[in-house]
C-alpha cells in the first residue's frame, strides 16, 4: 500500500514522515493554508531520505512554470488540483520528462450543493474512463471536493460505497484515496476500496500544516494492516 502523508512545511515533519514508512510526502503549492515556496520544498528535499517521493500539489499555471517550479523544487511527481485537463497533462509530461511524474487529481463533489450521489459517481466514472483511454502513465487521485473550490485537507470523505466499483473498473490505473482519512478509518477504507494508495493531510496534523506524528505513525501501520 502506498502511501502519502501532503501537506508538509517544514523539514522535520518530511523527514519523519519518511522515517515512520510513507512512500511520498506532498507539498501544496496552490492556494492553501498549507501553502509552501519553491524555495521552502528545495530546502526540504536536499534532507530527505533517499527513495521517498516528493510530490508538488499545484492548481493552475502554465506548462512551464509548473515544470520550472518541479525541477527546481527537486520533486519526484507533479499533483494536478485544479480540475481534469488531458491536453494540459500531456504538454506538461513532455516539459516534465520521464523522470518526474505525474498525478492527476479527480474530485468528487460531498457538500450541500453538490448533486446527488448517482450523478457524482457519473462524473468520477467519465473521468477515469477518459485517463484510461488517453494511454499516458498517470497515477489518478481522488479526493473529496467541497463548494467550488479545488483545495484539498477539507477532512471531509466521499461515498465510498458508491464509488467501489467505479474504482475497480480499471484495474490498470493506479487509484489513489484521499479526503477525510485519518488514523481511525484508513483501514475501512482500504478495505472497502481496495486503492493502490492513500492520501492524507489534515487527518493527522495537530494544527494545520504540522503533523501529529503518533497519528502519522498509526494512519500508516492501519493503511498497511489491512489483510
Amino acid at each position: 500500500m502506498w502511501v502519502k502523508i501532503c501537506g508538509q512545511t517544514c523539514a522535520e515533519d518530511a523527514v519523519r514522515s519518511a522515517e515512520l514508512g510513507a512512500d511520498a510526502v506532498g507539498f501544496v503549492f496552490a492556494p492553501s493554508v498549507r501553502r509552501v515556496t519553491v524555495e521552502q520544498v528545495k530546502a526540504i528535499s536536499a534532507v530527505m531520505p533517499q527513495g521517498v517521493e516528493r510530490v508538488g500539489v499545484f492548481g493552475t499555471g502554465g506548462v512551464h512554470s509548473v515544470a520550472e517550479a518541479a525541477r527546481e523544487a527537486s520533486l519526484t511527481s507533479v499533483q494536478l488540483h485544479g480540475g481534469l485537463d488531458l491536453d494540459f497533462a500531456a504538454q506538461l509530461g513532455g516539459a516534465l520528462g520521464p523522470e518526474i511524474g505525474i498525478i492527476q487529481t479527480l474530485h468528487w463533489r460531498v457538500d450541500e450543493d453538490a448533486a446527488d450521489v448517482t450523478q457524482a459517481a457519473d462524473l468520477i466514472r467519465q473521468q477515469l474512463d477518459a485517463v484510461a483511454q488517453a494511454g499516458r502513465s498517470i497515477r489518478v487521485l481522488v479526493d473529496a471536493k467541497v463548494g467550488s473550490s479545488a483545495a484539498g485537507g477539507t477532512g471531509r470523505s466521499f461515498n465510498w460505497q458508491a464509488a467501489r466499483d467505479i474504482l475497480h473498473a480499471h484495474p490498470g490505473l493506479q487509484i489513489v484515496v484521499a479526503g477525510g482519512l485519518r488514523p481511525e478509518n484508513v483501514a475501512d477504507a482500504v478495505k472497502v476500496l481496495h486503492p493502490w494508495g492513500v492520501d492524507v493531510a489534515s487527518g493527522v496534523e495537530r494544527e494545520p500544516g504540522r503533523k501529529d506524528l503518533a497519528k502519522v505513525k498509526l494512519f500508516i501501520e492501519n493503511a498497511r494492516g489491512v489483510a
